[in-house]
């Protein structure tokens, strides 16, 4: 498996295997994959997009991760921006860089490939903080929870529900650069 650094070109090119990355590390299957499609396309033209995949030795995408400067007028920013209080927003989305996606395949998955990609996403970043949303879950039998923690993420809002999602999901986030997180990150 290599790593590779992304351009939003890149990211539009391979939007196909992208989704179905997305969906299989997710455990959606039908549904609204034509709406994460139209989301991911929007995502890949915003500025400061920074994005890497790990593909196989076939090339075939095994995962990938992006994200970009979180600003006032994006969707999850500003739903984060009303749930926090002041010194949070202060604190958290003065100068943030947001991991907007963060998936590794089923199959590939325990190989130490989604820190591989984290470690590398926040290097690409002078942000002062980066956020996160995932869902919220066992954290012990959670491998992206074990990850995040293990990255020094620590919780910002839990039990968020965000419009039309029903799950609740905990927002994350950490001080950067990341100087005081794992260099081998454990399986």
């Amino acid at each position: 498996m290599r790593m590779v650094a992304w351009t939003s070109d890149d990211l539009m090119r391979r939007i196909d295997e992208v989704v179905a990355v997305y969906s299989d590390a997710m455990g959606y299957h039908g549904g609204d994959l034509a709406g994460r499609t139209s989301r991911f396309r929007t995502h890949a033209r915003r500025p400061g997009l920074r994005a890497v995949a790990t593909l196989t030795h076939d090339g075939s995408l095994a995962g990938f991760c992006y994200g970009y400067a979180s600003e006032a007028g994006q969707w999850w920013h500003d739903q984060v921006h009303e749930a926090l209080a002041e010194d949070g927003r202060q604190r958290w989305l003065t100068d943030c860089f947001e991991v907007v996606e963060l998936h590794v395949s089923p199959p590939a998955q325990g190989h130490g490939i989604g820190a591989h990609q984290l470690r590398a996403l926040l290097s690409m970043t002078a942000a002062r903080t980066t956020l996160l949303s995932t869902p919220e879950a066992d954290e012990a039998k959670s491998r992206a929870w074990r990850l995040y923690r293990r990255y020094g993420f620590t919780d910002v809002l839990r039990q968020f529900i965000f419009p039309g999602d029903v799950r609740p999901f905990a927002i994350l986030g950490r001080t950067l650069p990341l100087h005081d997180a794992p260099t081998t990150p454990t399986p």
